[in-house]
């Protein structure tokens, strides 16, 4: 324990024994000048680890601690990564996410089995399986541990599949994921296109971006891809380490090797083809507040003015600074840029539409058309750039140019596209929902007619009424 402390493990383990500080252990040592005794030793870890803990109702501080520890261990994985144990969790305690036991104590029967029973229990889609890793050269003994433990339970009425047990050789185990994982990522992409270049990829994976459904439509096929490529990382990095030991040629180990960044590369190229990459300006207000309150540091210093924007902001900014940001395989080839910028653009309104359906069917339209020139070629590359960039310019703002300033929500703005930009009947509009609507009207019949009928009695039209009650509807965080 005191050696992990030294480590990236610190603050991310913890000791369980039998043991509790007591000063009547260490009253009687005699040290001699320089040396601490065992028992001193043990004393002044077991202090140090204790120092902060607070008591918790009528446990000690050790029992505090150590409850803490497990809780963690099962629940926080991340936070608390090792559990060092002498003597005890063999019964009772239940940590799925527990993946590997290292045994370095002799156990025999009972006692053993129960101990790497700790690492059976199955937990995310990711876990197959526990992994022993034994010092103590006990393998033979967990085997008969396993053969007396399943033939008791065998002779009480269960079946031979509740009871079995196996246990399976890693390095074969982890061969034969990684084989599986890389031929499922290759069986995923074996439908593209020749000659399988990142257009290809791009066309298989976002669709066609004259069709305005073939991005939500191609979903299955990107989420599938990812999912493959990370089981890929995952059995990759879990066999690293041993590609010698594993018998691998070396034919192998460098198509491993190749396939992990090509399939690294595909996977970031389809995200931001797709508009997939998380764009994290939607939460900064929420981080900056979270950042503001509880953290303290110096003032920070902005080296780039592109830091934490995302693509479509950056192509409106500075277009060429946003082409260049592109991976190499992508802005290099001004037909994959074209449909990245497309189907980033074309993401955005599906995912602004419900707030101002009228506004952003528009901005589809515009795109559809762009997209038709531009595959057509009645314009030049830096033409399109060029309308692209004011189209983006547009979806980004989300609203008309000339809106009026007393029209100063997004809700306000959306019922003023829905109206075909009658200020004074969105005024109306806004104060008589306003005035008619209910706590908990999304939910209640009654309520919604109460705000339907405050809607028709100013637009006086059943269809627009319908129309305006999904743009409120829509916009929960202002009714």
């Amino acid at each position: 324990y005191s050696l992990f402390l030294n480590t990236e493990l610190k603050n991310k383990c913890a000791i369980i024994t039998s043991y509790n500080p007591n000063a009547s252990d260490v009253s009687l040592e005699d040290t001699g000048a320089d040396n601490e005794t065992d028992k001193e030793f043990i004393f002044k870890t077991y202090t140090d680890l204790l120092k902060n803990v607070s008591v918790k109702g009528n446990k000690s501080k050790t029992e505090t601690y150590e409850a803490d520890a497990k809780e963690s261990f099962r629940k926080e994985p991340a936070r608390m990564k090792l559990l060092i144990v002498v003597s005890k969790l063999l019964t009772g305690f239940d940590a799925p996410p527990c993946t590997y036991i290292y045994i370095d104590k002799r156990m025999q029967d009972h006692t053993l089995f129960q101990a790497i029973c700790r690492v059976n229990r199955l937990d995310t889609d990711d876990k197959d399986y526990g992994y022993i890793i034994d010092y103590m050269e006990l393998f033979g003994k967990v085997t008969d541990a396993i053969n007396v433990y399943t033939s008791e339970l065998d002779s009480e009425n269960f079946t031979k599949e509740e009871v079995g047990i196996q246990l399976k050789d890693r390095l074969k185990v982890a061969k034969d994921r990684l084989f599986t994982a890389l031929e499922t990522v290759e069986s995923i992409c074996e439908n593209v296109a020749s000659p399988k270049n990142d257009l290809a990829y791009i066309h298989y994976f976002c669709g066609n971006t004259e069709n305005p459904d073939d991005l939500k439509a191609t979903e299955y096929k990107r989420m599938a891809l990812y999912k493959a490529i990370v089981e890929y990382i995952r059995a990759y990095a879990n066999v690293k380490a041993d590609f010698i030991t594993a018998e691998f040629t070396d034919a192998e180990i460098k198509r491993f090797n190749s396939k992990l960044e090509e399939y690294l590369s595909l996977r970031e190229i389809i995200r931001i083809a797709s508009g997939e990459t998380i764009d994290l300006k939607a939460y900064e207000a929420d981080m900056r507040f979270l950042i503001d309150t509880y953290i303290k540091a110096d003032d920070s210093e902005v080296i780039s003015p592109f830091e934490n924007i995302s693509l479509l902001d950056l192509l409106e900014t500075n277009m060429d600074q946003a082409i260049d940001s592109l991976p190499n395989e992508i802005k290099g080839n001004p037909e994959a840029v074209a449909e990245v910028i497309e189907n980033n653009v074309r993401s955005k309104i599906v995912e602004e539409h419900l707030l101002d359906p009228k506004y952003f069917d528009q901005m589809s339209v515009l795109l559809q058309e762009l997209i038709e020139r531009r595959k057509q070629e009645t314009i030049n590359y830096q033409q399109y750039l060029t309308e692209i960039a004011e189209l983006i310019r547009q979806v980004n703002q989300g609203k008309k140019d000339g809106v009026p300033k007393s029209l100063n929500t997004k809700g306000k703005v959306a019922i003023y596209h829905t109206l075909e930009d009658d200020e004074q009947l969105t005024l109306a509009c806004e104060d008589a929902v306003q005035y008619a609507k209910q706590d908990g009207f999304r939910e209640n019949l009654a309520k919604q007619k109460l705000v339907k009928k405050a809607i028709y009695d100013v637009v006086e039209d059943v269809k627009k009424v319908e129309e305006v009650y999904k743009v409120i509807d829509a916009h929960k965080d202002e009714y």
